[in-house]
């Protein structure tokens, strides 16, 4: 088992940045793939960035290309988010997932463990 808790959300202005922090426990982190999620008011769950734990390789949705980047510090045990240029449509509630698959994951069904989720607004 694996418990994530996220936090840095917050309000910022449009072109503003956060940093999203998703901190896990229990099993040795470093060797689960990573990801993270949003979801806004009233529509599903989508893929935003994910991370596998072995060779460094990463994947984005192309909404979020150039402008987000996730990251991992195994020692710490913690997952981020960076998150520059924001947008109003980058409004949502973001969850990090882990999954001891191993590759890329976009797909939710991957994932076999879920933090709470953290909110991000975004303000025009």
């Amino acid at each position: 088992q694996v418990q994530l808790v996220e936090s840095g959300g917050g309000l910022v202005q449009a072109g503003g940045s956060l940093r999203l922090s998703c901190a896990a426990s229990g099993r040795t982190f470093s060797r689960f793939a990573v990801g993270w999620f949003r979801q806004a008011l009233g529509k599903e769950r989508e893929f935003v960035a994910a991370k596998d734990w072995s060779k460094g390789n990463t994947g984005y949705a192309d909404s979020v290309k150039g402008r987000f980047t996730i990251s991992r510090h195994n020692a710490k045990n913690t997952v981020y988010l960076q998150m520059n240029s924001l947008r109003p449509e980058d409004t949502a509630v973001y969850f990090c997932a882990a999954t001891l698959r191993l590759g890329v994951w976009r797909s939710l069904r991957e994932y076999d463990y879920w933090g709470q989720g953290t909110q991000v607004t975004v303000s025009s």
